[in-house]
């Protein structure tokens, strides 16, 4: 049958304080709310009366999951779901290929750095493709920009300290370039130039600026393309994109990882030689994802597959045999099943791969996550 979920919400000190109880009408508590969760990750996972829906999945895999999904994915949830409420800039950060997360997560068991530990780059030992849907105006760093389009912006700073940047930005192959610019914009020793480069900022740059004064990122930030979106809109990031966001809500969904290598933006550790190993140094402005005719956002990414629905009372019928996650943002949403189940908004549910024919019927949005295999 279709489980009725208790979401968890994440309190990080980037996220608004009005935009989540706003989006789920409930009263705000006065501390930022960053994140929604709505999934089986151990950090905050979703429950179905009280009990976690990792521990629901762990005594039935086959039937909670299908049995092509824990064929592929073993018997864990491969997809999590958030809706972001981004105040602040987020860190600017990469996440790892599977290999390397893989590689990353035995070499730290293997220190005995415990899982918890601050300055513990990899959590698990799996990659983190994911992507953003904007349900406002949303906004963030996606990807390098081409290096003589910085070049360009660098030299309109009016910084002579950043001369040897704009030269080497110019002359040398793109990717050998990215690589040197980056690496001394997170040396300790271009503090000073920071210093003479921040008042120079303006735009989105300067918010960042004001936002984290004296931080790395907001050198390395200025490497990599502005990306506004519009409700609706989508992008996706593989493994070694550098990315942050910095304003607006939207749905995320991800492969169920929490591998995330910082470099800058944050007071949380940042690893600068495991992050040059995992960034992959190419100029790219080809992130967006574009949604079919039936709202669906389909990627590379096999752990996941988003779709949207406008709900109306001309009934859809939902796919068996994959485990679904379900989130009603705007109105209610009716599943019609077995017993049937009603959402209201902010109210998510999980449809098990072995529940009978579930129909959708409604007023209003809802957003439902399942695998990318077969789907």
């Amino acid at each position: 049958m279709p489980l009725p979920l208790t979401t968890a919400i994440r309190p990080y000190d980037w996220g608004s304080r009005t935009a989540l109880p706003e989006l789920l009408g409930v009263e705000p508590t006065g501390r930022p709310q960053a994140e929604l969760w709505a999934g089986a990750h151990p950090a905050a996972p979703s429950r179905v009366d009280g009990t976690p829906l990792g521990a629901l999945i762990d005594r039935d895999p086959v039937g909670m999951l299908g049995a092509a999904c824990v064929d592929r994915f073993g018997p864990t949830l491969p997809y999590l779901l958030k809706v972001l409420a981004v105040e602040r800039p987020l860190s600017l950060q990469v996440h790892p290929t599977m290999a390397q997360a893989e590689a990353g997560f035995a070499r730290e068991e293997a220190q005995g750095i415990p899982v918890d530990d601050p300055a513990r780059t990899y959590k698990d030992p799996f990659h983190k493709p994911e992507m953003v849907c904007a349900l406002t105006e949303f906004h963030g760093l996606c990807g390098f920009r081409d290096p003589a389009e910085t070049a360009a912006l660098l030299e309109g700073l009016k910084v002579p300290e950043l001369d040897p940047w704009i030269g080497t930005l110019r002359a040398e192959p793109p990717a050998e370039a990215l690589r040197t610019v980056l690496a001394q914009m997170l040396d300790e020793r271009s503090r000073p130039l920071q210093a003479a480069v921040e008042p120079a900022l303006t735009g989105v740059y300067a918010d960042i600026a004001r936002a984290h004064p004296g931080d790395p990122g907001v050198l390395a930030a200025l490497l990599l393309d502005h990306v506004e979106l519009k409700p609706g809109q989508a992008l996706f990031l593989d493994a070694g994109v550098p990315h942050s966001y910095l304003g607006g809500l939207a749905i995320e969904v991800m492969a169920n990882s929490d591998n995330v290598v910082r470099c800058g933006l944050t007071s949380k550790h940042i690893d600068v030689p495991e992050l040059m190993r995992v960034v992959r140094f190419v100029p790219s402005r080809s992130h967006r994802v574009e949604p079919t005719q039936d709202c669906r956002y389909s990627t590379a990414a096999e752990e996941f597959t988003l779709v949207r629905h406008d709900l109306s009372q001309v009934p859809e019928d939902l796919p068996s045999g994959l485990p679904q996650t379900l989130l009603c943002l705007e109105g209610e949403a009716r599943l019609t099943a077995r017993p049937s189940l009603t959402l209201g908004r902010g109210e998510a549910a999980f449809v098990p791969a072995g529940a009978p024919a579930t129909r959708l019927t409604g007023h209003g949005t809802l957003y439902r996550v399942l695998p990318g295999i077969g789907s």
